[in-house]
């Protein structure tokens, strides 16, 4: 029997009081899987209730009021009350504060972790009205403005008395959750999310701490707190996360959940120790930023229909392949999407498994207990499945049971680490499968990479001289009349004159030219030549056709293709 669907407590309210059935409720939850929507936003956006009407409902049901905040001054003592961190973090606003209470503002149901982060910071008894969002998001704007966090959290950070790996468990507990520490995790988290960090660095070296954010596949250096605070704050980080925070010797793995502004965030905490400390890298996963829909994840009209018509097939083995961060993942999950239907039974084995998905059987890989990919696929076989995902082939096992499964009637996906389409064909011999195995199984393969796109507010057209059309490998009359674009650089995006991703791609499909040359042995350079003969595109002349088209810049396509 399949494991009962879980309805949060706003849908709950909503359904209790008559507004939604059973299975309106669930599905709900499904919508809100797919695409990462707060509940709210769902609930408002399909006119199941006003926004009036819902906070009339939430209100009631914790007996407290709706108020107005049209009129509120935020005087000193309720601007002072608690970081803007956990302000904007969780989307409340101070209201009052007396002596064995404080009172906020929010515009929807408001966890038990925070009310009890709020409860501890405050030592009070914490009481919560509601007002619409916009109201409460303007008055954060207004009276809490981002840009004083971070020097007056790090001042308070360089009051406290800094402890060392010398420090006894508890004295590292203690200063864990001191205060300026959990105000401090809290803004870390906060400006990474806010700014689509994909991942978070926080490493300590020999004289100083870093703290450092990924965002459109640039690092950027925040403000680094004292090195004194190395260990609080990886602490607090571990804390947070489930791990031990005593064992600094071997690595670790761990996942927050968080909910920001109704959005529900992982964070995927991997612990790894170094000669100054442990290292700790915390990867972003969240579903409201990523598209899993495949129309929408950027590939171009002729490539989208290539994949549509090879991952309808009834068996054999499609391939995403690239390095870390390009995306694979993102394609991988808008592919099974695509096909995930009632009658088709979808088994993922990953490392980890980044995104639940509603209907797909998904396996953790953990070859600490023995949970390779390899067993879990051997498995898979057993469990009467139609289509099966395996997160990377890795070695010959894996690829000889994922040939097997797609000779005996399976359709398998996968990734590989190589440069280029044809690459992956080469990688697999190389692991020792055997060509005729490797033309007969192969549907397509489908190579990328993701480059940064021009900021739309701060974009400007020039003419490009002949050096900037030199390094592309055009001629002047490859590009006409048309102009490049750059970005100048502003505050949304951070003067980087970047903002935003997009894919460049390659697509190899099989045909019988292609299967010949696999079984030929021939080298990845003689298949990729073959290929565009046969009208592939390769990823350099995908990205030169994002720079004609204004989206990138020759900077990036020359630093990634």
């Amino acid at each position: 029997m399949p494991n009962a669907i879980q309805i949060p407590p706003l849908v709950e309210l909503v359904r209790d009081n008559g507004f939604i059935d059973q299975a309106q409720a669930e599905e709900l939850v499904r919508a809100h899987l797919e695409n990462g929507k707060p509940y709210k936003t769902l609930i408002l956006d399909l006119g199941i209730l006003s926004e009036e009407d819902l906070l009339t409902l939430m209100a009631g049901s914790q007996g407290t009021d709706v108020v107005d905040l049209s009129g509120m001054v935020f005087d000193d003592t309720l601007k002072n009350l608690i970081p803007v961190a956990s302000i904007r973090l969780h989307t409340i606003v101070p209201v009052e504060v007396e002596r064995d209470h404080a009172t906020f503002a929010t515009a929807d149901l408001v966890e038990a972790d925070v009310i009890d982060e709020l409860t501890f910071l405050l030592s009070r008894e914490i009481r919560f009205v509601f007002a619409p969002e916009s109201v409460i998001k303007a008055a954060i704007d207004e009276n809490f403005p981002a840009t004083e966090a971070s020097d007056a959290l790090i001042e308070d950070l360089s009051d406290l008395e800094g402890v060392d790996a010398s420090t006894d468990e508890k004295g590292i507990e203690s200063a864990a959750a001191s205060a300026p520490v959990i105000r401090f995790v809290n803004l870390v988290l906060y400006q990474a999310i806010t700014d689509r960090a994909s991942d978070i660095h926080i490493e300590p070296f020999e004289k100083d701490f870093k703290i450092r954010y990924r965002v459109d596949g640039a690092l950027y250096e925040m403000n680094p707190p004292p090195l004194s605070m190395a260990l609080p704050i990886i602490s607090r980080i571990k804390v947070l996360s489930g791990l031990n925070i005593a064992e600094r010797r071997v690595p670790q793995d761990g996942r927050i959940a968080l909910t920001v502004a109704g959005r529900q965030v992982d964070l995927r905490v991997s612990c790894l120790p170094t000669v100054h400390g442990e290292s700790v890298v915390l990867r972003v996963l969240d579903r409201s930023a990523v598209s899993l829909d495949l129309e929408n994840i950027g590939l171009p009209e002729d490539i989208y229909d290539g994949i549509t018509l090879d991952i309808e097939k009834p068996n054999g083995i499609f391939i995403v392949t690239g390095p870390t961060g390009s995306g694979k993942t993102t394609t991988l999950y808008s592919c099974l999407r695509a096909i995930n239907k009632v009658d088709v039974k979808i088994l993922t084995a990953e490392e980890p498994v980044e995104y639940d998905i509603e209907g797909l059987v998904q396996v953790p890989i953990n070859p600490q207990q023995g949970n390779t990919f390899a067993k879990v696929l051997r498995a898979f076989l057993r469990q009467d499945p139609d289509i099966i995902m395996v997160g990377e082939i890795r070695d010959l096992e894996t690829a000889e049971i994922a040939v097997q499964a797609a000779l005996t009637g399976h359709f398998v996906f996968s990734t590989l680490h190589t440069n280029d389409a044809a690459g992956a064909v080469t990688r697999l011999v190389d692991m020792n499968v055997a060509p005729y195995l490797i033309s007969s199984t192969l549907q397509a393969v489908l190579a990328q990479r993701l480059v940064r796109t021009c900021c739309q507010n701060c974009k400007t057209f020039y003419d490009p001289d002949d050096e900037a059309i030199r390094r592309l490998g055009l001629v002047r009359a490859d590009i006409g009349n048309r102009q490049f674009a750059y970005g100048k650089g502003c505050k949304i995006c951070n003067a980087t004159g970047y903002k935003g991703r997009k894919g460049v791609f390659e697509y190899l499909r099989m045909s019988n030219p292609i299967r010949e040359m696999i079984n030929a042995r021939e080298p990845t350079l003689v298949i990729r030549e073959k290929a565009r003969e046969l009208g592939m595109r390769t990823m350099r002349e995908d990205a030169i056709r994002n720079v004609l088209d204004g989206y990138t810049t020759v900077d990036e396509v020359l630093r990634y293709t």
